[in-house]
C-alpha cells in the first residue's frame, strides 16, 4: 500500500465529480432502477483514481486550499503494475 500523499484535479475533473452526484430522474418506462448518486459519485471517483494513481476508498479532502486538492493513498498506475 502506498503513502497518503496530497492531489490536486482538474477544473474538468472536479466538474465530471460534480455531476456524478446530482440526482438522476426515474423515468417510469424504463427498465430496472438507475445507479444512485452515491454508486454514480463511486464510479466518477475509481475513474479519477485510476488516472491519478490513488486509492479513491482512501480521499480526504482539504477544504483549506479549495475544492480540487485532497489526499489519498497513492497507488502505483495500472501499466506500472502490469510491467512487474
Amino acid at each position: 500500500m502506498g503513502d497518503r500523499r496530497e492531489f490536486e484535479m482538474t477544473e474538468a475533473d472536479l466538474q465530471v465529480l460534480l455531476k456524478a452526484c446530482r440526482p438522476i430522474p426515474l423515468i417510469m418506462c424504463q427498465y430496472g432502477m438507475p445507479r444512485s448518486p452515491q454508486e454514480t459519485a463511486n464510479a466518477a471517483w475509481g475513474e479519477l483514481g485510476k488516472k491519478m494513481g490513488f486509492d479513491f476508498m482512501s480521499v480526504k479532502p482539504l477544504p483549506s486550499k479549495g475544492d480540487r486538492f485532497f489526499t489519498a493513498i497513492a497507488q502505483p498506475a495500472e501499466h506500472d503494475a502490469e510491467r512487474a
